[in-house]
């Protein structure tokens, strides 16, 4: 047994899955009725656009399988929770932005297996031949991500005094994550890094210019367009570490989601920086 992967990871990601939750109200579900065309685009871009973009980089750019697996798995993951912080640094809605995150998060029990079994046929690949059942996916996704969202929506009026707490401490978890994931590979991480660091970092700045060029041509209000901008540069990187460990087995596939959350911070604060000067 791996602690760190086994163990450590899981318990992690629920906590921060949690933490998600305590922040969120039936106000924030209600809202993609109240304003149905932010949200769909919103949507779209991180659920369609995002997915085919990084399908079509990995199918054009070189990539080991692993590396190009790895890609898909964080082109499926939900948006991350740092996004909603960020677009508040951003003068974003940032209640488009918790809407977002909130319900793609939930979703991913059915949409991380779906563009995974798709993006993954295009490939060439699969995942019946590793032992690897789209059910497995989908069950780990309700039970690590899911669940632990409804527990914390559930909580969140009993716990309302913890929730900024919980917020610290998932930013923590998330660092540690990412720090473990990146010392686990340290004897190959220059190679590996050299492999996904472009793809990622082009992955990443032209998902952003795309959604933030889309929602400026189908929404007129301007702190809705950086909402979705960051959004779609902001992925849940520990939710795609964490199906890349469990699922995958980690080592080369968890790359891409390393290198990707450090870039998507870098690129997501000058994009935060250079808006802020127009408003």
């Amino acid at each position: 047994m791996n602690i760190v992967t086994d163990l450590i990871l899981p318990i992690a990601l629920a906590f921060i899955m949690f933490s998600l939750g305590l922040g969120l109200s039936l106000s924030d579900f209600t809202r993609i009725f109240l304003k149905p065309k932010e949200f769909i685009v919103g949507f779209a871009s991180q659920l369609i656009i995002l997915p085919i973009v990084a399908l079509i980089l990995v199918l054009i750019l070189p990539a080991s399988p692993e590396i190009a697996i790895g890609v898909m798995i964080l082109a499926a993951a939900p948006g991350g929770a740092t996004s909603n912080i960020l677009t508040s640094f951003a003068k974003g809605d940032v209640a488009l932005s918790i809407s977002l995150t909130a319900v793609i998060s939930i979703l991913s029990v059915v949409t991380i297996p779906l563009i995974l079994g798709i993006s993954l046929s295009f490939l060439g690949l699969n995942l019946a031949n590793e032992g690897i059942s789209l059910m497995d996916i989908a069950i780990k996704m309700f039970l690590i991500v899911t669940i632990p969202v409804l527990i914390g929506i559930s909580l969140s009026r009993v716990l309302n005094s913890f929730e900024d707490m919980a917020k610290k401490i998932s930013t923590i978890l998330f660092f540690l994550v990412l720090l473990g994931a990146i010392l686990a590979e340290r004897e190959n991480v220059v190679s590996y890094f050299a492999q996904a660091g472009l793809i990622t970092l082009i992955l990443n700045i032209l998902m952003m210019v795309i959604a933030f060029y889309l929602s400026k041509a189908l929404i007129s209000n301007s702190s809705q367009q950086r909402a979705i901008t960051l959004e779609c540069g902001l992925q849940n990187g520990t939710l795609a570490i964490f199906v890349a460990t469990s699922i995958f087995g980690g080592g080369m596939y968890v790359i891409p989601a390393a290198t990707y959350s450090l870039i998507m911070f870098a690129t997501s604060l000058i994009f935060v920086y250079l808006v802020r000067k127009t408003v």
